[in-house]
């Protein structure tokens, strides 16, 4: 455990930087919600040095098998900085804030066609000005492109680096997947695929799915405002980042999955099994 401390102090601190960026770049922030942020900021540092620290997490997969929570930290520190800069934007009107938010314009508008999961983040906003559709337009598309990124990124990890396997040490199936099961009952090949489909599936539906579902939810219950800036950051952040980070975590369970796969069939032909599959 006191071999990982710094590693895991050191992400503690990232995480916890990570929740308190909107605050930090934001012109405003009320006392009470600084309060609240600070608290989930340490809440946050807490979990991620208890769950880096120990000999085996409890929820963190993939711990032991970089860059995959590296490269998902990265493309969500990154989408929270330029979504919290585009809305500081109409108030500090600073050069990176002005830069961010004319590339956010650019992107959005490319994505910005019929049934575009973009198109359909316009329903969550129920101010119709053309500012408030600009600067939603604008964070819909950067947050959306830098998931796309992320999961370009990992695609070409996947393929030319042979993750997770590295020169350091094996794969733990067991240790990078706390939350999953062996002793769950069925082959852990056919439930790891099976994971593996309903996480790509779930996220490439999410993005036109969310929208849609949050415009009922707000006929039902009552308008859903987005006016607080730090709202609108962690509800595009997450509309973005979520699915993309289903489908990375559903690449990533296929891969588990041959892997184990491979395997079984080295084991069989070394130990001779009949209906063994040789090269």
């Amino acid at each position: 455990m006191l071999a990982r401390l710094p590693g895991a102090m050191a992400r503690a601190l990232l995480v916890a930087l990570l929740v308190l960026t909107p605050a930090l770049i934001l012109p405003e922030t009320r006392p009470d919600s600084a309060q609240i942020i600070l608290l989930m900021a340490v809440f946050a540092g807490v979990f991620t040095l208890l769950e880096y620290a120990s000999a085996s997490p409890t929820l963190v997969e993939f711990r032991d098998a970089p860059p995959f929570n590296r490269l998902r930290f990265l493309c969500l520190f990154l989408t929270v900085v330029t979504l919290s800069l585009i809305q500081a934007g109409p108030v500090t009107q600073s050069a990176p804030a002005r830069l961010v938010t004319a590339l956010g314009l650019v992107v959005g508008h490319a994505l910005d066609f019929p049934y575009s999961p973009v198109r359909l983040a316009g329903l969550i906003l129920p101010d119709t000005s053309v500012a408030s559709i600009a600067l939603l337009r604008a964070s819909a598309g950067m947050a959306y492109l830098l998931s796309l990124l992320m999961l370009a990124v990992f695609a070409v990890w996947l393929r030319l680096r042979n993750w997770p396997l590295n020169r350091k040490h094996g794969f733990n199936v067991w240790i990078n997947l706390p939350t999953f099961d062996p002793t769950g009952g069925g082959d852990v090949i056919e439930r790891l695929e099976r994971d593996a489909r309903y996480n790509i599936a779930l996220g490439f539906v999410l993005p036109f799915v969310t929208p849609p579902l949050l415009l009922l939810v707000s006929k039902l219950v009552g308008t859903i405002t987005f006016s607080s800036p730090h709202t609108l950051i962690w509800s595009v952040t997450a509309w973005a980042f979520l699915p993309a980070g289903l489908i990375v975590r559903g690449m990533a369970l296929l891969k588990v999955a041959r892997l184990i796969a491979e395997q079984r069939e080295r084991r069989a032909v070394l130990a001779g099994a009949p209906g063994a599959i040789t090269a």
